[in-house]
């Protein structure tokens, strides 16, 4: 069981310099389009994959600078005994400290055992494979892992086509399930619809064991196959050769005949039963043709939820069912510096990380993320985005912003969620009420990380600053509203309590129509009245939402002028990303 203990990139398509030590079970990248993610899966698949040759071209190389060669280097642990065989690899073994990611000339005790293999491109785009060690270059030896070795150690790849692993190919998972083999015989030479009707009489024996396990993980992945997978010919094979025999379902059609998902799924579950043979498994969009409760069965198919994980897993995503799925230390951001340079930050287990992967997973798959106290504020600006984007104004969404909902509590909160946001690199916007302040500290922390916030004005909270900044009419739909989402006689109720009896409901309305404006103190009461905790009257995303669309909206040219400018702030600096 093989483990990739560190994975070194130079100058290969978008990353000029890359040094990464992943996590011995699942790696899940993420991070904006174009950062390298896909690269890193492409840079392991080259360097350790079974292939004689491989074709790059000058786009292949940083900046189309080929006279600064490709160098791909992966240090591997958790070696089986064939590859620590003295006579044959002795002079290629380092000692390997996790912790500084560290290499030392000679294996010593208390440190792993490793080896490192080394993928080379130049100008003349001729790959070159070796196992890096200064012992054997001062001695004038060189050499590559044996093939037969490689063949064991190469990852299986889940690309958008699982059809090559459902078939006994060369490099098939199919291979690495038993030592099983067909021998093809005479029947392969003369091929034809006689011999596929027949032929799975003769390799159905011969590869009993193999198909019990893939109709065994089929079954529990709920992929049809019937209550017996056959190994019959593909009668879309074009050559008599290992390909010709592929997986067939009980009433004889090829299991490449799958949907996309499907096939993905069953390979994976293959690959997890294969794990003691071949121990790494890359998967690019690993949600690609996968419904949400599939995409969660792969995701566990690949061990995501066990500890040790059964398999390296390399994957690469921008869904938020995948990230909700995950633990803090499967899930890596990628980043890239201006000159080119990557890196890769775990996103770590703390509460602050880990409650914003369950509750919020869109903000880690997002450039920008506006981290607010509660919902009523993401509801605020989800409705005001919504206005906006009917008149032709650019949305929030196209500017790859997203939103983190602290639930409420102490605005502390929003500033320590904020800091660990940024620390991964994220910019972040922490809006918070002005009536509780937060602890110098912690804002004085998140601020050096380099972290901006918005507060409502000095003792105000959101419900404060609509009903004392919207203009009369706003008002007056603004209760109209309370009245739809509660009822008439609760809502009088409320402002009653709340005014120990001097003001109701029916005054109210009936000032407004004897045309009186709302006084400061009546509008105070309502907006008191509105928060109360255990009484809102707009306490959720939704209502929010529709106050913000149909309400502030519309009346943002004509409401308070400091309210706007907080609006104005806000949206700038999400559209300035």
């Amino acid at each position: 069981m093989v483990r990739i203990r560190k994975i070194e990139i130079q100058n290969f398509r978008s990353i000029r310099s890359l040094t990464w030590l992943p996590s011995p079970g699942l790696n899940c990248l993420i991070g904006s389009g174009d950062s390298g993610k896909s690269t890193i899966l492409d840079a392991i698949d080259l360097c350790l994959g079974a292939r004689r040759n491989i074709t790059l071209g000058d786009t292949d190389f940083f900046g189309l600078d080929v006279s600064q060669p490709i160098q791909i280097t992966l240090t591997l642990g958790q070696l089986p005994d064939m590859l620590k065989n003295l006579d044959v690899y002795g002079q290629y073994l380092h000692a390997f400290d996790s912790t500084t990611g560290q290499l030392q000339a000679e294996p010593m005790q208390g440190f792993e055992t490793v080896l490192s293999l080394r993928l080379i491109v130049g100008s003349e785009l001729e790959p070159i494979w070796t196992l890096v060690s200064e012992r054997a270059q001062a001695l004038g030896q060189e050499r590559n892992i044996a093939w037969k070795d490689r063949l064991l150690l190469a990852p299986a790849r889940l690309g958008t086509y699982a059809n090559s692993n459902l078939s006994w190919t060369r490099g098939s998972v199919l291979n690495r399930l038993t030592e099983e083999r067909p021998n093809l015989g005479a029947e392969l030479a003369n091929a034809s619809r006689e011999a596929r009707a027949t032929f799975g009489n003769q390799a159905g024996p011969q590869l009993a064991e193999t198909l019990r396990i893939v109709t065994e993980k089929a079954t529990a992945l709920g992929v049809p196959v019937g209550t017996q997978a056959q190994a019959l010919l593909d009668a879309h094979a074009v050559s008599i050769s290992d390909g010709a025999i592929a997986l067939h379902d009980e009433w004889g059609v090829p299991l490449r005949s799958l949907g996309t998902g499907s096939s993905r799924l069953l390979v994976a579950g293959l690959q997890r039963a294969a794990a003691q043979r071949a121990s790494i498994a890359l998967v690019d969009e690993v949600e690609y043709g996968l419904e949400p409760h599939r995409l969660v069965r792969l995701l566990d198919s690949l061990g995501a939820k066990e500890a040790p994980s059964p398999l390296q897993a390399f994957l690469t995503t921008h869904s938020p069912v995948a990230v909700r799925e995950l633990r803090g230390d499967q899930i890596f951001v990628v980043r890239k510096a201006q000159d080119g340079t990557h890196h890769v930050l775990e996103v770590g287990v703390e509460d602050d990380v880990q409650s914003t992967i369950r509750m919020d997973p869109e903000a880690f798959l997002a450039r920008s993320v506006i981290v607010c106290e509660g919902a009523s504020e993401v509801g605020l600006i989800r409705g005001l985005d919504q206005y906006w984007t009917a008149r032709n104004y650019r949305s929030l969404l196209a500017a790859g912003t997203a939103y983190v909902n602290v639930g409420g509590g102490e605005p502390d909160r929003c500033f320590a969620r904020g800091l660990a946001l940024l620390k991964l690199g994220y910019r972040v916007m922490v809006l918070v009420d002005a009536d509780k302040p937060p602890t110098s500290e912690v804002v004085e922390a998140y601020r050096a990380a380099g972290g901006e916030f918005i507060t409502w004005r000095e003792g105000r909270a959101l419900e404060d600053e609509l009903f004392l900044s919207l203009t009369d009419a706003a008002v007056d739909t603004m209760l109209q509203r309370a009245v739809e989402f509660l009822d008439r006689d609760l809502v009088a109720a409320h402002i009653s309590t709340q005014s120990q009896g001097r003001n109701s409901l029916d005054d109210i309305l009936r000032l407004r129509q004897q045309q009186h404006p709302y006084s400061p103190e009546v509008r105070l009461l309502l907006a008191l009245t509105s928060r109360n905790r255990k009484n809102g009257w707009y306490k959720s995303l939704t209502k929010f939402e529709i106050l913000a669309r149909e309400i502030v909206g519309p009346d943002y040219q004509a409401m308070d002028a400091g309210f706007t400018a907080l609006i104005r702030q806000l949206f700038g600096w999400a559209h300035a990303a």
